[in-house]
């Protein structure tokens, strides 16, 4: 399998100008750990994430060293460190230069690079262009939906997936971070909604495809005000027979 296969495509994106608040209350009404940030040219040019956040003065996890410490370190240092646990702007805290990949990198290049710079995303790029995001939860739901004996995708299921995700997405009313897996015509649909009627939307809309054998719901819900998060029927029932 490869990139394009199991990315998510429709991806939710800041500029280095918004606010590190902005950003913060974007990844907990999402229910996503990291966002990519895109300059006014549409470049791709950092990754703000879950990380960034840990060390922030408004909550007291700044780093706190001693006098020698900082001599040893340096000034440069030090000031780096303070704008990254004061900062207000989203620039001031990504992670810049972020690492990528295509839509035809292999699963296999992308668990590699994830493992060896230790990162959790990875845009997906065509050109200069992003074009979906492939996260650990990508992989992970891909190895829960297809952990079975079936063949790898074919041309068809990616025509299927392309179908699905057209059909899903123009509507008002489309889960967020809307992924599709297929595989031998058996489909595989998650990401985020706000309203459980979304759920039936969806899942009508996989079914009406040409080609489409199964339609397993894998959407879960969130309450935009609490953040409370509730997975599929679905997966409850799965969990609870496993």
């Amino acid at each position: 399998m490869r990139a394009h296969q199991i990315m998510t495509r429709q991806v939710l994106s800041v500029t280095p100008d918004t606010p590190v608040l902005e950003a913060a209350n974007t990844m907990l009404q999402q229910h996503i750990s990291g966002l990519p940030v895109i300059d006014k040219s549409g470049k791709l040019i950092g990754i703000v994430s879950e990380g960034d956040f840990i060390r922030r003065a408004e909550i007291g996890t700044g780093r706190k060293r001693g006098r020698w410490l900082k001599f040893l370190i340096g000034p440069g240092k030090s000031a780096s460190e303070f704008v990254h646990e004061q900062g207000r702007k989203v620039s001031e805290v990504m992670t810049p230069e972020p690492y990528t990949v295509t839509e035809d990198t292999p699963l296999e290049d992308i668990v590699q690079l994830m493992e060896k710079k230790n990162v959790k995303r990875l845009p997906v790029m065509r050109g200069d262009a992003i074009v979906g995001i492939v996260t650990r939860s990508n992989l992970l739901q891909a190895v829960a939906g297809l952990a079975r004996d079936v063949p790898d995708p074919t041309a068809d299921d990616d025509h299927i997936r392309d179908r699905i995700i057209a059909s899903i997405e123009k509507s008002d009313w489309h889960p967020y971070g809307l992924n599709v897996v297929v595989r031998d015509g058996i489909v595989h649909l998650s990401g985020v909604i706000t309203d459980d009627r979304s759920r039936q939307a969806s899942i009508v809309a996989a079914e009406n495809v040409p080609g489409v054998r199964t339609v397993h719901d894998h959407l879960c819900w969130v309450d935009p005000m609490s953040g409370m998060y509730v997975s599929s029927p679905e997966d409850e029932e799965w969990a609870k027979a496993n």
